[in-house]
């Protein structure tokens, strides 16, 4: 297996792989996933740590060495520090990052730096247990906040939180939420609502721009002054406030996609291989694994995938055709 680099047909550089241990969770975010009869894959057919260890490292041959792990809720599969630590050692993986709710995150935390985890995002969508619960459809924000302030005293280098904006449920959130991030220096994103909710009832009068937000932050705290992107492919637009206390960051993928800059692709908690969050093609990387099939065959399956790759997902396009998969099923 030589090296090499994932680059497809206009010019974008992968080196950025988002790796889906589960696809369960223990909430039901109505942005994720539906509230019940869910059909979870069966543990068999979920990539085992060794094949996830495997195709990391050829992924890193490849160019790849940003990692993060998800799910589902990625904490829910039991041993997850062993996975890390066996990431963690693969030559040229720079970084290892976890996408969690932080429902269980205070009790696993110590483990998970020990480990080699190095950064960390904490789904925070609201402060008040109302919106939390609409939101979730379960309780559990005080655990969450007791995660995300244990991941603050183990000292991570950056321990972001991710809110999802959605009109008619969060707005009075916005300020609570740049106000609590402020106060515990912690960098906050909010992401616009995409159209991966597993019931269909997404629309785009649902869509809470960044713009929206922006404006409701510089009323309440001045104004917000744009920062130089450290890498020009990261999702968000980022700022910070004239007072100099904190950062914040708006990710619009619906209202200002940032396709052309892409540098991500996913493997599913079942070993399909995506080179977009809406892309409606996969590419089996668990068969290849399974049955037989060499390193070379995985490059090769990494590199189909990459080339096939669109200019941009197609949200803001009249023929927009939406993955029948939702986001559990994917990873985020």
């Amino acid at each position: 297996m030589t090296k090499g680099k994932l680059i497809d047909s206009l010019g974008r550089i992968h080196n950025n792989l988002r790796i889906s241990v589960t696809d369960r969770c223990n909430i039901r975010c109505f942005y994720c996933m539906p509230d019940e009869n869910i059909q979870f894959k069966p543990r068999n057919e979920i990539l085992t740590f060794e094949e996830i260890v495997r195709f990391a490292r050829v992924a890193a041959q490849q160019g790849v060495n940003k990692l993060r792990l998800t799910g589902g809720e990625p904490l829910v599969r039991a041993g997850l520090p062993k996975l890390i630590r066996q990431l963690a050692t693969i030559p040229d993986i720079d970084d290892i990052a976890l996408t969690t709710n932080g429902i269980l995150l205070a009790e696993h935390v110590d483990a998970l730096k020990r480990a080699g985890l190095r950064r960390l995002n904490i789904s925070l969508d609201g402060l008040k247990e109302e919106t939390f619960e609409r939101i979730a459809r379960r309780k559990g924000l005080d655990r969450v906040l007791q995660g995300i302030f244990a991941a603050k005293a183990a000292g991570f280098e950056r321990t972001r939180l991710n809110a999802i904006a959605i009109r008619g449920i969060t707005e009075s959130e916005i300020v609570p939420l740049g106000e609590f991030a402020r106060q515990h220096g912690l960098e906050l994103r909010f992401i616009e609502f995409m159209p991966l909710d597993a019931e269909g009832n997404w629309s785009d009068d649902q869509v809470l721009s960044g713009e929206d937000i922006r404006q409701t932050l510089q009323e309440a705290f001045g104004p917000l002054v744009p920062t130089v992107r450290p890498d020009p492919s990261q999702p968000a637009m980022d700022y910070r406030f004239a007072d100099g206390v904190g950062t914040i960051g708006f990710i619009n993928p619906v209202t200002q996609p940032f396709c052309s800059d892409c540098n991500r692709l996913r493997i599913t908690a079942e070993g399909n291989i995506r080179n977009c969050l809406f892309s409606i093609a996969e590419w089996d990387a668990r068969k290849i694994m399974r049955c037989g099939g060499s390193d070379d065959d995985l490059v090769r399956l990494l590199h189909e995938c990459i080339a096939a790759k669109k200019s941009g997902h197609g949200i803001d396009s009249p023929d927009f055709v939406k993955p029948e998969r939702a986001m559990y099923q994917i990873g985020g």
